[in-house]
């Protein structure tokens, strides 16, 4: 095969602990230890030759390649892919972190296992296992055991245990692949079965689990798969220790060639959080949101309430400063890698009724084992307050601009909607006098941000007050409840996007310059809230439509970035994105037709 720069047709496993990513080759590009916001020991995917780069590599290259074939066994998290060589040889290579139920608890241990199978001919390989650190700025050399390599990475150490030849593995030499090989990377302890028993052991369990777990899930009659492969998705974005959801699994891949806008998404934001949150209970999957609302709790109560960041590092700490890292190359060598979000020290208003949000079906679903009560309330009121004084103040806005503030629509409408929500809940808490003081409260934010959002001369809802800028985001105000799909005012706001930030079928956030110059690709959730509205303004069949060749724009494994570039289709931007895999979601939850009609 021809050599092909680096993509994003890659393939994510994971265990709510730990993640890696794997290219279409089979090739591990990206992993980090000791969790997923942790140093890379393989660190490939930030240089300039992706899966060929000598170092930050976990690779079985066939000598003679011919052709791949990449998938994920059915309803799990386990990627198979097969190699074939030009002779008629090929193999199978299985990956996953192991996640099952044992002894009452769930088992999600600081591992990967990979097991290597011929499946016809003598497919001949070089094995390069080469991880590094310090950012990829040291290659880090194996300490040989018995049947395994010790690897120290700053105040860690990991081994892999492998029955494959160690001198095999030191010198990269060819080996034929006769009978199955099988790693395990983990933490530096004794493995007492053999690897191959350990391995095929934890493969049966871990699928059980996912197939288990897909089980439970109130999916919709169409799209199944599309939806299933992103749910999975979406919960291996998960930190499980303290309930906290990235935003996505990578930093620094850019948003667009040499654009320099490359951060770093390995943290918990309160805003995406919310979404992914929503998207999991609309089908069924409640414990994450149980898990998040945890994480939520400990930082509410760790701070003065009223200044809530917009994003929190995955042991919801405050300090995630951020830094230029020039030991890797960066994506394609397109630099900066940062590491950090400075986004941390910004003003976001919406982070208050973010919370709100996410936390108020403890209060409406009865299958959950803590409900929302009084105390609950009275703490959520306290963030209340606090959008009703900032929502028709300054901010960064939900795209996080770096050079400018202004009251963004958005950031004003989501903490219109954290105080209308408490008026709900007061209700259902059979608290009339507070149902009334947040139904006034609402009802007063409500009326100056029709007002003032308003553009007369655009015809249109726009990015923030008394502007004229056109922003995406609006087209979440009938989601969020403010006002109907069937107002005037937002159909008009409807055509005014379609005719001004739609490029075929993909959605801009904005067209206007920011801080780094104009947009050059689409955000990729945006054509979703653009095709929830359509089917809501009630133009279902041109929004099945748009959803169905939405879809040609995930990778071969069902995947999303975060942005897309219309002329090409090509991925761009943090991988997996947990906002894109939402929008799938929720179109489909909405479009689908319904299974009592079908059947």
């Amino acid at each position: 095969m021809s050599p092909v720069r680096p993509n994003l047709d890659l393939a994510v496993i994971g265990n709510c602990e730990v993640s890696a990513l794997i290219d279409d080759l089979g090739r591990i590009v990206w992993m980090c230890l000791p969790r997923p916001d942790g140093d890379p020991v393989f660190s490939a995917l930030l240089t300039t030759e992706g899966g060929a780069s000598p170092e930050g590599v976990f690779a079985v290259d066939m000598v003679d390649l011919a052709s791949t074939e990449q998938r994920y066994r059915r309803n799990t998290a386990v990627v198979e892919t097969i190699l074939h060589d030009a002779h008629g040889g090929s193999l199978l290579i299985r990956d996953f972190c192991p996640r099952y139920r044992a002894r009452g608890r769930m088992f999600r241990p600081m591992m990967l296992v990979r097991i290597v199978e011929p499946i016809a001919g003598r497919p001949v390989v070089r094995i390069r296992l080469r991880p590094t650190r310090n950012f990829g700025a040291e290659a880090v050399c194996g300490r040989a055991g018995s049947h395994h390599l010790v690897f120290p990475v700053n105040d860690l150490e990991y081994r892999v245990t492998t029955d494959a030849s160690l001198s095999a593995l030191a010198d990269q030499c060819p080996i034929v692949v006769d009978q199955p090989l099988t790693f395990v990377l983990g933490p530096n302890q004794t493995i007492e079965e053999t690897p191959s028993v350990l391995a095929h052991s934890l493969l049966l369990e871990t699928s059980n689990y996912w197939q288990d777990w897909v089980r439970t899930l109130a999916i919709p009659f169409d799209w199944q798969e599309e939806v299933i492969r992103a749910a999975i998705t979406l919960k291996l974005c998960t930190f499980e220790d303290t309930g906290a959801v990235l935003a996505a699994l990578t930093t620094s891949i850019p948003e667009g060639p040499g654009s320099g806008r490359n951060w770093d998404y390995r943290y918990c934001w309160l805003r995406d959080s919310y979404f992914v949150i929503q998207s999991l209970n609309r089908l069924g999957a409640t414990r994450t949101m149980e898990a998040y609302l945890h994480f939520i709790d400990h930082i509410v109560a760790g701070s003065a309430v009223r200044e809530l960041q917009p994003v929190y590092s995955l042991a919801g700490s405050h300090d995630i400063e951020e830094r230029v890292v020039t030991s890797l190359a960066g994506y394609r060598g397109m630099a900066p890698v940062r590491v950090g979000n400075q986004a941390a020290l910004q003003t976001q208003h919406d982070v208050y009724g973010a919370v709100i949000l996410a936390t108020a079906q403890l209060f409406f679903d009865a299958r959950l084992a803590r409900g929302g009560d009084r105390a609950l309330f009275e703490q959520l009121e306290r963030l209340g307050e606090r959008a009703a004084l900032v929502y028709d103040r300054p901010d960064a806005g939900p795209w996080e601009f770096r050079g400018r503030e202004r009251v963004h629509t958005f950031s004003a409408v989501m903490s219109w909607a954290g105080c209308d929500r408490l008026s709900r809940i007061a209700h259902r808490l059979r608290l009339p006098d507070r149902e009334q003081h947040w139904r006034e409260v609402s009802d007063g934010m409500r009326d100056r941000i029709l007002e003032r959002a308003w553009n007369e001369r655009r015809g249109a809802f726009v990015a923030s007050f008394d502007d004229d800028h056109l922003d995406a985001s609006v087209l979440l105000l009938p989601e969020l409840g403010l006002l109907p799909a069937t107002d005037p005012r937002f159909l008009a706001t409807l055509d005014v996007i379609g005719r001004e930030l739609r490029d075929g079928d993909l959605v801009f956030r904005y067209r206007h310059e920011d801080d780094f110059g104009t947009p050059q690709t689409a955000f990729a959730t945006c054509a979703f809230w653009y095709v929830n509205v359509l089917a809501a303004a009630g133009f279902v069949e041109e929004a099945r439509e748009h959803f169905t060749r939405l879809l040609r724009y995930r990778n071969g494994v069902g995947l999303l970035s975060e942005d897309i570039a219309p002329a090409t289709g090509e991925l761009w931007g943090n991988f997996p994105q947990t906002y894109s895999l939402v929008g799938v979601i929720s179109s489909a939850l909405r479009l689908s037709r319904p299974w009592e009609t079908t059947l």
